[in-house]
């Protein structure tokens, strides 16, 4: 039997498979860019929220790793969202289950986890993530990593 080296389409997820933002996918369902800033702005703060609604879009600022010391340019937006995500009510159970997934991984830089991992983060179960995730819709970019 000869495979491609490409996972298949019709691989059901497991509990380990690793899950992302396919930041492409907001372009290829017809969301496109306006509406990702939109769904951004809806994860800040009522003060950042309002203050950033009427920035300039592509508004770009520069950022100091606190840990690394690293310098790096990040719109305004991507700045908020770090700052945001620093609050210890950014993940908290009142939030919707896609929203608090969506928010891990803007809180993690978008690093790849599996539903374990997103449920230790998340405060919910890796089964109901997982049956959530590997579903027929696609929520709000979120995907499985190929």
């Amino acid at each position: 039997m000869v495979t491609s080296g490409k996972p298949s389409s019709l691989v059901k997820p497991t509990l380990d498979t690793k899950f992302h933002i396919d930041y492409s996918w907001w372009d290829r369902s017809g969301e496109g860019d306006r509406d990702l800033r939109v769904y951004l702005l809806s994860h800040l703060m009522p003060e950042q929220r309002e203050r950033l609604s009427q920035a300039e879009a592509n508004s770009m600022v520069d950022y100091i790793d606190p840990d690394t010391g690293e310098v790096s340019q990040l719109d305004e937006l991507r700045l908020a969202i770090r700052e945001a995500a620093k609050d210890p009510n950014f993940i908290n159970p009142h939030t919707s289950l896609v929203d608090s997934i969506f928010r891990v991984f803007l809180e993690n830089s978008n690093i790849p986890l599996s539903p374990r991992e997103l449920a230790e983060r998340t405060g919910r179960s890796a089964q109901t993530i997982l049956k959530t995730l590997s579903g027929g819709q696609v929520y709000k970019g979120i995907r499985p990593r190929l």
